[in-house]
Formats: structure tokens, C-alpha cells, sequence
């Protein structure tokens, strides 16, 4: 069960990747990256953040470079964030296949 206090920091630390993906995926044309869902630990030291990348052929490659730069984007969260959370937790990134499960869905539904 999820603490308030847990629910909170998930959200802050949702919108703030948010706000680093939009700025840093903006020098990339035609790439969109965002941050569907994250949880955090009950001891706040690991946050999980699944994201939703646009267009899914890249989704890979594109988890694999962010997991490459993970220290990076936890440096710039903890320097939008520092103030708020005493400790930056690690970041562990997912990728986020629902938005391909429901186009599958959909596919196989207009077949039939």
C-alpha cells in the first residue's frame, strides 16, 4: 500500500522527467517521450518511470540511450527537485507498450 507522502513524490518526480524529456527530445525532430506512470520505493530510494515513446520503432534504442545517460537525468532532477527531497532516488526506466497493445487490439478488432 502507498503512502501519501510516496504518491506525492511519484507525482513530482513524474512531472519533472516529464518537463527534462520535452526539453531534451525537442532538439530531436519527430521523436515524443513521456513519462505515462513512476513508482517509488517505500523507503523513496528507487523510483521505476515507464515511458511512452513516439514512434515505437525507435522505443528501443531510445530506452538504451536514456538508461546510458541515467546519471545525467538524475543530476538535472535532483537540481529541479533538491530542495524538495532530501535524497534523488535512482532512476530505473521502463518502456511503456501499452499505446502498441491497444493499436494491436484495434487492428485485430477492424479484421474480424
Amino acid at each position: 500500500m502507498e503512502t501519501t507522502r510516496q504518491k506525492r513524490i511519484e507525482r513530482l518526480i513524474q512531472k519533472e522527467l516529464s518537463d527534462i524529456f520535452r526539453l531534451q527530445t525537442a532538439r530531436t525532430h519527430g521523436v515524443l517521450v513521456s513519462v505515462s506512470k513512476t513508482y517509488v520505493s517505500p523507503d523513496l530510494s528507487v523510483c521505476r518511470a515507464y515511458l511512452s515513446i513516439f514512434p515505437s520503432e525507435r522505443s528501443q534504442e531510445l530506452i538504451e540511450n536514456i538508461t546510458a545517460n541515467v546519471r545525467s537525468v538524475r543530476y538535472e532532477l535532483g537540481r529541479r527537485c533538491g530542495k524538495q527531497l532530501r535524497i534523488i532516488p535512482e532512476l530505473r526506466f521502463f518502456l511503456d507498450d501499452s499505446l502498441d497493445y491497444i493499436d494491436h487490439i484495434d487492428e485485430l478488432l477492424s479484421k474480424g
